[in-house]
């Protein structure tokens, strides 16, 4: 099944067979996934996956309950409304919330993707010659060895109702474009890509918008320079950082440790807890004075845009962090209640077989004044990292260490040698304290990665980020593997 089946005549279906319980909620996905590629000019096995299905959630006798199915006849539902049930009665009186406390405002509305372009506007034999003729501008040298382009489209739907009068449809469109090109030379081996970070909502309109069909000769060309390029050099020194290589930074060390539901402690048996603790929100300095985060799902075009999270809650824009200073987390209604704390419209599920649990969405660090030449002109000696290749941090999101793709040093205010293999480390919040110049407006880029897994079982999920380039004094930087 796809987007396109009749949600409305599995919502009468439901209806049908509904509890009569104190509350109960249904979430109807209908997901279809699009994948071609083209490795070393060989046209891969074009991929299509089809899913659809539905989530009941059902408080009752003091307790709540989940059940999901494919089967959406009406004994298929009716079968789910029993199991949510017999979970709902299982659970009473054994949870951290009492879930007849969780406030259920009704709501009503709606959100479609913007696109200029659909998918099916070109046919499949035109975008597979578009990804052939990618591959050409890629392979311009015999010392590369692995070249691809691939576009991965997705396009979902959901219907949310619930018995308290919610009614809310939602519709999405994503794009994520892939280039990589890896070039080996004398035992050494360098690769140059857009990453995994370059997704958007929209249509085919993606592609201009981040460079697809330009930056291929650059990729080559960075590729092959990297080969002979000196190991990037050891030291404590200042750290310009591209806005592919920001994207990880504020996913990992920001995004992740301020989930509420990892500070109250749900993940630490599986992605680790945080360093963040519930009493840090109001006072902590994150960062420095410079260092402003919002929340931001309505940010049209993000891969993580939305009007509604999973539980039917408005999503805003709200600062997580204003001035440097932890104000919020990333917390939806059930953590909310848990905790105190405000938070924001986060609850959200990977599909129709998950319930929601708290996610980053559109993370996004606000802009600055500074251009990129004057953030260049205010290093005597740096490096300029760009697109992640590799990370770890630790299981509380405080101690990391990043590596990227491609560095330039910076020497008394200018760009200027290429170096390989550049990495650096740091503890979050002493990091974020060191950022010492944020790009203006003009400088930042929306990009997006469909790839933040979290939870037990696992759910991966699409997750924005709009962010400038940043400049950081007195960072630990490193060469090598």
């Amino acid at each position: 099944m796809h987007p396109d089946a009749d949600f409305h005549e599995i919502l009468r279906r439901f209806r049908d067979v509904a509890p009569a319980a104190e509350f109960w909620s249904l979430r109807i996905v209908g997901e279809r996934d699009d994948h071609l590629a083209v490795r070393r000019g060989v046209v891969q096995p074009p991929r299509t996956g089809l899913d659809l299905g539905v989530m009941v959630t059902v408080c009752a006798h003091g307790g709540m309950g989940y059940a999901g199915t494919c089967d959406v006849t009406t004994s298929g539902l009716a079968r789910a409304v029993d199991e949510a049930l017999r979970w709902a009665r299982s659970s009473a009186g054994r949870s951290v919330v009492d879930p007849r406390q969780l406030a259920r405002e009704p709501t009503r509305g709606s959100y479609t993707t913007s696109v200029a372009e659909p998918w099916d506007a070109t046919s499949p034999r035109d975008k597979i010659d578009l990804l052939r003729a990618q591959c050409e501008r890629l392979k311009t040298d015999h010392r590369i060895v692995d070249w691809s382009a691939a576009l991965w489209r997705t396009t979902a739907r959901t219907i949310f109702v619930t018995s308290s009068g919610t009614e809310i449809e939602q519709s999405f469109d994503v794009l994520l474009p892939l280039l990589s090109v890896t070039a080996a030379a004398d035992g050494e081996s360098q690769t140059r890509s857009l990453g995994d970070h370059a997704g958007r909502q929209g249509g085919l309109e993606v592609m201009a918008a981040i460079g697809f069909t330009t930056a291929a000769p650059r990729l080559a060309a960075e590729a092959l320079e990297l080969l002979s390029a000196p190991d990037c050099p050891a030291g404590t020194m200042d750290l310009l950082l591209a806005p592919d290589q920001m994207v990880l930074q504020v996913h990992e060390s920001i995004g992740h440790p301020l989930e509420l539901d990892r500070i109250l402690g749900d993940e630490r048996n599986y992605a680790g807890t945080s360093f963040v603790t519930p009493d840090m929100f109001g006072s902590y300095r994150y960062g420095s004075e410079l260092l402003n985060v919002t929340f931001d799902p309505t940010r049209a075009g993000e891969i993580a845009s939305y009007a509604y999270d999973d539980e039917g809650t408005p999503a805003e824009r709200t600062y997580l962090i204003r001035d440097g200073i932890l104000l919020r987390p990333l917390g939806g209604a059930l953590s909310q209640a848990r905790s105190g704390l405000a938070g924001v419209a986060n609850a959200r599920a990977t599909s129709w077989n998950r319930p929601p649990i708290d996610r980053m969405a559109n993370l996004n660090l606000e802009p600055g004044e500074a251009s990129l030449d004057e953030m260049v002109a205010a290093v005597e000696r740096g490096v300029f990292m760009e697109t992640n290749c590799s990370w770890s941090i630790d299981d509380s999101r405080n101690k990391f260490q990043f590596g990227c793709e491609r560095a330039r040093l910076i020497e008394d205010g200018r760009l200027t040698g290429v170096v390989k293999k550049p990495n650096y480390r740091g503890i979050s919040a002493g990091f974020w304290r060191s950022l010492a110049m944020v790009g203006a407006p003009d400088t930042v880029e929306t990009l997006g990665t469909a790839f933040c897994g979290k939870g037990e079982p696992n759910q991966v999920i699409r997750v924005g980020h709009a962010v400038p380039p940043c400049l950081f004094r007195d960072v630990e930087v490193f060469g090598g593997a």
